[in-house]
């Protein structure tokens, strides 16, 4: 029974999850608007949301000697983050744009919020069902 309610929390877990580290993400890439030679990076978070729900729980790293310690993650966008194209570089080497930063921060957070409403409701749902109707 546990199983179930977790595998049915598991999406919202992940979107969340993502959700987060994008949003990190795109705060560094504020803070260091002004930073010389800085470049602005960013993920695909469908591509990283579909590779999350594709594995089963935490990814898990391989080690290659008996010594070495296992480790896992519950994410795996640090690996993908890629680097942005500015539309019109800066002298300084900085690669930030402030307003499509902020575009994409506003937007993030919206939907961060709106994965956390829906989570919720599945939460509620499931609370729903499990009570008696006395």
């Amino acid at each position: 029974m546990i199983d179930k309610l977790s595998a049915s929390l598991d999406f919202y877990q992940q979107a969340l999850g993502l959700r987060h580290q994008r949003q990190q993400v795109l705060a560094a890439n504020i803070a260091n608007a002004d930073t010389p030679n800085y470049k602005a990076r960013d993920f695909d978070f469908a591509a990283a949301l579909s590779r999350a729900s594709a594995s089963a729980g935490p990814l898990r790293l391989s080690t290659t000697h008996a010594g070495h310690m296992a480790g896992g993650t519950t994410g795996s966008a640090g690996r993908d983050l890629l680097y942005r194209v500015p539309d019109q570089p800066s002298l300084d080497g900085n690669t930030v744009d402030m307003n499509r930063e902020r575009t994409q921060f506003a937007d993030n957070s919206v939907r961060y919020q709106s994965a956390l409403t829906l989570a919720n409701a599945r939460i509620q749902g499931l609370k729903a069902a499990m009570q008696s109707e006395s």
